[in-house]
């Protein structure tokens, strides 16, 4: 090749490579999206390292958000704290079970693990969330709402599957493939059981609807016809597809299927916002206890980041691709500096201020996004510090995991 014509097409050919290639897993190529906005590897990794150290061995009143809680039998026990609201959710440990094992923290991994599978797990087959694990208990241990919020569950099982490649299975609770494979035969295959639980008679049933192959909202069963959009993780289903029990894996590719179709129903034709609860067939759902769950809200936020990863990870969502370009186009039109964190569909706005885990949910819609505004979101994202105070909790676990999804760190190990 002529050597002008190739230092003429070697930015290109930078940008090209940025987009299309590096570590992969599984023939996976993961893009870099903060290498591709301009920024360089050395300060990607010590922004990543930075905002890790800050959750996890920052300041104990004001930073951190991962607190050791001694140990037992097993070994070490840790938790993640929800500050605002003081209790331990399903959702933050799972969270940070992934962003541990995407990180190699093994001791981290498994003390998480430990105080999940110690205080949260339902062991006994007559309780009627058995196999699950309660989403709220107080910082000790004491179980605030026995019932499972489904994503909980999701990232436990992904997080283990990815833990058994990386580490290899232990024994006991650390034998991770089958506690994956136990899990997620559980949310396909549990029969219903009815029982007591914290003074209430309950019927619960699995966690995904079989006629409709979806996650449902709740398995209790007077909800478990409704579902939640931002529950829906296609990506992790096609890893349940490859690396789960054999008998189930038809069905979660089904599923995986199924989820792109709902985020299609669901995604505003205007606007790609989505609610916080919905019906099986895309529609919202006002619940009786929060009627703001018809709109996009705080779950929703999330929802971007689930079909975004998906399309950057298996490519078999092409829709993904205008979904994402039509919400960034729609935050756009409302100024990434003034956009709000509340709207109702068609977007009109519900709430101002821009807190830092809906900018880091927008920033990895980029993943899958071809507009060019979409590194403008990514850079809004680098320019975030590390959450601090009483709202730190939700934040930063979903700005730590946008910092990996945008970096090309958050992987799939099969």
């Amino acid at each position: 090749m002529n050597t002008r014509l190739l230092l003429g097409l070697l930015p290109t050919l930078l940008f090209f490579t940025s987009c299309h290639t590096g570590p992969t897993s599984n023939n996976i190529a993961y893009r870099n999206l903060f290498a591709e906005a301009g920024y360089p590897q050395d300060a990607i990794r010590q922004k990543i390292d930075d905002t890790f150290q800050h959750l996890f061995y920052g300041d104990k009143d004001t930073a951190a958000v991962y607190y050791e809680a001694g140990g037992n039998a097993n070994g070490k026990l840790a938790y993640i704290h929800d500050v605002n609201n003081n209790d331990v959710r399903s959702e933050g440990m799972s969270y940070g079970m992934m962003i541990a094992v995407q990180l190699d923290k093994k001791e981290i991994f498994d003390a998480l693990w430990n105080w999940s599978k110690t205080y949260m797990y339902h062991a006994d087959p007559a309780h009627p969330a058995y196999g699950y694990f309660a989403w709220s208990l107080t910082t000790d241990g004491e179980i605030n709402d026995p019932m499972p919020a489904p994503d909980g569950e999701e990232y436990f099982a992904t997080a283990l599957y990815f833990a058994a490649t990386r580490w290899g299975n232990g024994e006991g609770i650390y034998n991770y493939e089958q506690e994956a494979d136990v899990l997620t035969n559980h949310l396909r295959n549990r029969a219903p059981i009815t029982g007591v639980a914290s003074g209430r008679i309950y019927t619960c049933l699995n966690l995904f609807d079989a006629e409709h192959a979806m996650v449902r909202f709740t398995p209790d069963s007077i909800h478990a016809a409704h579902t939640d959009a931002s529950y829906h993780l296609p990506a992790f289903y096609e890893v349940w597809a490859q690396r789960g029990s054999e008998e189930n894996r038809e069905f979660w590719a089904k599923a995986a299927n199924a989820s792109r179709a709902y985020f299609e129903k669901a995604a505003h034709p205007q606007t790609a916002l989505t609610s916080d609860y919905g019906n099986f067939d895309g529609t919202p759902w006002a619940a009786p206890w929060r009627p703001e769950s018809a709109t996009f809200s705080y779950d929703a936020w999330r929802t971007v980041m689930n079909w975004s990863v998906d399309w950057a990870w298996w490519k078999k969502d092409p829709k993904a691709v205008e979904r994402s370009n039509r919400l960034l186009h729609f935050f756009q039109s409302e100024g990434i500096g003034r956009y709000g964190n509340q709207y109702k569909l068609d977007g009109t706005k519900l709430a101002d201020g821009q807190p830092v885990g809906l900018i880091a949910c927008n920033a990895t819609a980029a993943l899958a996004s071809h507009t060019p505004i979409s590194l403008k979101f990514v850079k809004a994202l680098w320019l975030c510090e590390p959450p601090t105070g009483r709202y730190r909790y939700y934040d930063s676990m979903l700005m730590m995991m946008a910092l990996l999804h945008c970096s090309g760190e958050f992987k799939v190990y099969l």
